[in-house]
C-alpha cells in the first residue's frame, strides 16, 4: 500500500492519512524550504522533519531504528501499534502549525514530545479500560 498506516486506519479511509501528511509536507515546503535548495537538499529537510516526529514519539530516528532492527521489513512506523499511528498523525498536524508559527526545531521537539506522551497515556488508558470490561 505504501503508506504505513493506511491498512491500520482502515482500508476505507487511507485518504485521511494522506491528508495529514500533505498538511505537514506543505508547511515544510512553504516555510522551511528556501527556493534555492536542490531536490536532494529538500529531501533532507523533509527527512529531518520526519525524524523530528520519530524522536518525539518513538525516542529514536528512522536510521537508529533500522540499525537496531536490521532484519525487520519496513520502517519504524510500519511496526507501530495503532495508538502510536494515531499520535504520529496528530503530531504531523501539530508540527505543521508550529512550523508556520516559526517555532525552532528544538522547541518543537520538546512540545511534540510532551504532547506525544500525554496522548499515548490517554489512548493506552482508554484501551486498558476497554479490556477490563
Amino acid at each position: 500500500m505504501g503508506y504505513w498506516g493506511a491498512l491500520r486506519f482502515g482500508s476505507r479511509h487511507p485518504w485521511r492519512r494522506r491528508q495529514y501528511y500533505r498538511i505537514h509536507t506543505d508547511a515544510i515546503k512553504e516555510t522551511l524550504l528556501p527556493p534555492t535548495l536542490t531536490k536532494a537538499q529538500a529531501s533532507l529537510v523533509y527527512a529531518n522533519e520526519a525524524d523530528l516526529l520519530n524522536v518525539a514519539l518513538f525516542g529514536q530516528t528512522a536510521k537508529q531504528w533500522r540499525d537496531a532492527h536490521p532484519d525487520a521489513e519496513g520502517n519504524i512506523r510500519d511496526h507501530a501499534p495503532l495508538e502510536q499511528l494515531v499520535v504520529i498523525t496528530n503530531l504531523e498536524s501539530l508540527n505543521s502549525v508550529l512550523i508556520r508559527q516559526g517555532i525552532s526545531q528544538s522547541e518543537r521537539l520538546l512540545k511534540l514530545n510532551e504532547i506525544a506522551i500525554s496522548q499515548m497515556r490517554t489512548l493506552l488508558a482508554a484501551n486498558n479500560l476497554k479490556r477490563l470490561k
